[in-house]
């Protein structure tokens, strides 16, 4: 059986986050082996899992909003402040209300 469709929050990961999923499956879900793999510590593997989940939840919670989707995602990938993407959600809810 082979996947046709991509699931929406597949296809929003960047290609070495595919990457990294795919060794922590054939590692068995093993941080500590994914962490021999990447030649880091198990910390550094645990916060880039972390990081995943966070990218994977924030595409399904802003699901009708790319917009808010792709500021999340960024701060997340430490492209850009939290702050910045605070003030910048929050001007885009103000004017998405101004005009619906």
């Amino acid at each position: 059986m082979s996947i046709e469709v991509v699931p929406d929050w597949m296809a929003g990961l960047e290609e070495e986050d595919v990457a990294f999923v795919r060794k922590f499956l054939l590692a068995s879900g093993s941080l500590k082996e994914v962490a021999s793999l990447y030649g880091v510590t198990y910390p550094t593997v645990r916060l880039r899992l972390d990081r995943l989940i966070q990218k994977i939840r924030i595409g399904e919670e802003n699901a009708g909003e790319p917009y808010i989707s792709l500021i999340k995602r960024l701060a997340v990938n430490e492209k850009l402040d939290v702050d910045t993407a605070r003030v910048l959600i929050a001007e885009y809810k103000k004017a998405k209300e101004k005009n619906p």
